[in-house]
């Protein structure tokens, strides 16, 4: 099947089992319970996720590997490819900055963890969507291999690295007939792609417990799913050469697109996400029954438990709520105050801006400007 993914088939931990999923007798499941949530262990959401921590560092190559947050297996590549560290705080950075632009009116706004927020390298950049298995943390995963992707490849295109460069395969190709060749510094993306591959992905082999392994192997479908959005959006730019501005000859090379436009794809695919089934198999596949004929995809984004709300406090989950957030009151989309605030109503208050307006140049030699002041109603979820 298009897309599928190993997962391993290690007999689930006892402790992790439900009675009513035992071999050995018990009280039958009750009518309608639905089964426990899959969540990863900390310590692995930890370690699958501990590279983002080099966001914050604005010059992370003047600590060295061994001061930054890395998995002993990121320390070791870092260590061989030491070039690398600033491509990987930009790709931190990218995926998260995207993150938040693209949520920045959902329920669920792409919030930092309290203890990352407050100190770089004080824990890990998410808290909860990192274990979680939901469609935040798919969306996390795959933006965030997209964005080592993206920042590795520019890299490698502006001639920062020996060991890559431009896209070499697409010299000296084209078509005389219709008037354009390859040229210039096509972006090496498939470079970006194995440099994400080799650093994010954990091998699911190393991981005890069926909860464990369909989780990791979501989690990795989930990082290719981010990689294969970058490749997918690569476009054909094109210089034309000839007298006088005529486009007798076109040189052409193939660029990566704004990450923007990269962060709005996952994002859609974050809105058709798809469920998968929390059963062990040989691969996975999608949860509900009647789809199953359905190939998954390796751009689709999947998850296995469904998202909480994100409406109210959930100080264990580290969930804030949506209680103080600003939103749009004539909006009926993402960010209206109808939808961000859960039904709960909204505060109006009135702030006052006060800024410079109608500067004019004074002969000689200075500016003056007039105090504008506005008055303009905010208002926040109760």
């Amino acid at each position: 099947m298009v897309g599928s993914v190993e997962a391993g088939s290690s007999p689930r931990n006892a402790l992790l089992t439900p009675c009513w999923e035992r071999p050995r007798p018990c009280s039958p499941r009750p009518h309608g319970l639905p089964g426990p949530a899959l969540s990863l262990p900390a310590s692995a959401s930890r370690r699958a996720a501990k590279w983002l921590g080099v966001a914050p560092f604005g010059a992370p190559e003047k600590l060295g590997c061994a001061a930054l947050p890395l998995s002993g297996r990121q320390q070791e590549l870092c260590r061989r490819k030491p070039h690398l560290l600033p491509s990987i705080g930009e790709g931190a950075r990218l995926g998260i900055q995207e993150c938040r632009s693209q949520f920045r009116h959902e329920r669920w706004n792409c919030l930092l963890a309290a203890a990352a927020a407050a100190a770089p390298g004080a824990g890990p950049l998410f808290g909860y969507e990192l274990s979680s298995g939901t469609k935040e943390t798919a969306f996390i995963y795959a933006v965030m291999a997209a964005g080592l992707v993206h920042s590795v490849t520019r890299s490698c295109s502006a001639g920062n690295m020996t060991e890559c460069s431009c896209d070499t395969t697409l010299q000296n190709g084209g078509s005389a007939s219709e008037g354009w060749h390859w040229g210039g510094c096509s972006d090496d993306v498939q470079y970006g792609m194995w440099f994400s591959r080799k650093f994010l992905d954990f091998p699911i082999r190393n991981t005890t417990g069926k909860e464990s392994k369909v989780l990791l192997a979501m989690n990795l479908h989930n990082n290719e799913a981010g990689r294969q959005a970058v490749a997918k959006l690569m476009s054909v730019d094109c210089r034309c050469h000839g007298v006088s501005g005529s486009c007798a000859v076109k040189t052409c090379w193939k660029t990566m697109s704004s990450f923007e436009k990269i962060g709005r794809l996952l994002k859609d695919k974050y809105e058709h996400s798809i469920q998968i089934s929390d059963k062990i198999q040989r691969k996975m596949r999608r949860r509900d029954k009647d789809q199953r004929r359905i190939p998954i995809r390796k751009d689709d984004l999947l998850y296995v438990n469904k998202s909480p709300n994100y409406c109210v406090e959930d100080k264990k989950r580290g969930i804030p709520g949506t209680r103080g957030r600003e939103c749009n009151r004539t909006s009926e989309g993402a960010g209206g105050c109808n939808l961000l605030c859960c039904g709960r109503g909204y505060n109006t208050h009135v702030v006052r801006h006060v800024e410079r307006c109608e500067c004019k140049f004074i002969w000689c030699c200075y500016v003056r400007c007039r105090r504008c002041e506005s008055m303009t109603d905010v208002h926040t979820c109760k």
